[in-house]
């Protein structure tokens, strides 16, 4: 009995967090970070100001939670699109592929390359970058470019920094895509840039 009620609280509980998230994400896209309150959230919600505030500390929080779920989902396509069996040239061809897909949902670009920087920093995006698309695009460059390079501090920063270089171009690509730029000559380009990046050689 005690489980069953314990059960029922969490599923209340999961119940009103994915309510706001879900309000709260229509708003962050239709009227911006700024131009939406937490009272129209709650509102959009059906749930009341006390419990938005028992989930999270402020409106700030909660779009940061919002932003954590986007990234995250970004991730799990770019990792379906590329397991781990596949060759790694391969892999990292059909994961920057899954990217700028998983970008072109609804209002993600916005959220996750306009707003995002915005309103929490360049710094806390890469950082959010860093354990969500970035670190898979940084598994998979290890991986293709590691055994050409010593492993050391240097050939960590190498890595890192094609990471960081090719990071910003696939979000200029969703960001160019979003605007309505042509998508199958950004997939092509992208193609052509991890191509020359990692060496045919590199695939097992």
């Amino acid at each position: 009995m005690q489980d069953a009620k314990a059960r029922s609280n969490q599923e209340r509980t999961q119940a009103t967090r994915t309510a706001l998230l879900a309000a709260a994400r229509q708003l962050f896209v239709q009227k911006g970070y700024a131009g939406t309150s937490t009272p129209e959230i709650v509102a959009a919600a059906g749930i009341t100001r006390g419990a938005l505030y028992h989930h999270f500390a402020d409106k700030q929080a909660l779009f940061r939670a919002l932003l954590d779920d986007e990234a995250r989902a970004v991730a799990a396509e770019i990792e379906h699109a590329a397991p781990i069996d596949l060759p790694v040239r391969d892999a990292l061809v059909a994961g920057s592929l899954a990217y700028l897909a998983a970008m072109t949902v609804p209002g993600r670009t916005q959220l996750l390359l306009v707003d995002g920087p915005a309103v929490l920093g360049p710094s806390a995006m890469f950082a959010l970058d860093a354990e969500h698309a970035g670190r898979t695009l940084r598994e998979g460059l290890q991986a293709a470019l590691g055994h050409n390079l010593p492993h050391d501090a240097t050939s960590d920063a190498t890595v890192d920094a094609l990471a960081a270089l090719l990071s910003a171009a696939f979000d200029r690509a969703a960001l160019e895509v979003a605007a309505g730029a042509d998508a199958e000559a950004f997939r092509t380009a992208m193609i052509g840039l991890v191509e020359s990046t990692v060496p045919t050689a590199s695939a097992p």
